[in-house]
């Protein structure tokens, strides 16, 4: 091989690389709703406390409950309508899955309050999200 040849080779194996490693980071987009304690019992831990960095699972990832224990960050990324328009605080917050959010869930996930009001105005109820398993 010309020595061309090894850099260009070179070049789309790097590139490969960092697209692979991007796609491996990509963050899903949802809502995310809340709910209010008591927080137990809850699907995945009876009546175990789990804290309150915690949510509930939507069907679009509780799998049957494969998702209990399973963490998460979440990120606020925009109101769903205009009764708050700015509701993102800036910050994410990570949870654990310990409960089921059931078939006709208002969100994608279902924060506890207080992990809500950590990345969002709570008045807001609902906020665009993204979100990704750690």
């Amino acid at each position: 091989m010309t020595t061309m040849a090894k850099v260009i080779t070179s070049v789309v194996i790097a590139a490969v690389v960092a697209l692979a490693m991007v796609s491996l980071v990509a963050a899903d987009s949802g809502t995310a709703t809340f709910y209010t304690p008591p927080y137990t019992p809850s699907a995945c831990y009876g009546f175990e406390d789990q804290g309150t960095m915690i949510a509930a699972a939507s069907d679009v990832f509780w799998n049957g409950g494969a998702a209990c224990g399973q963490q998460y960050v979440v990120t606020c990324t925009g109101p769903t309508n205009q009764g708050v328009p700015q509701p993102c605080t800036g910050q994410s917050v990570t949870v654990k899955i310990v409960d089921h959010c059931p078939s006709g869930c208002a969100g994608t996930i279902d924060l506890s309050q207080e992990a809500f009001a950590i990345i969002a105005n709570p008045d807001a109820g609902k906020v665009f999200i993204d979100y990704q398993q750690v």
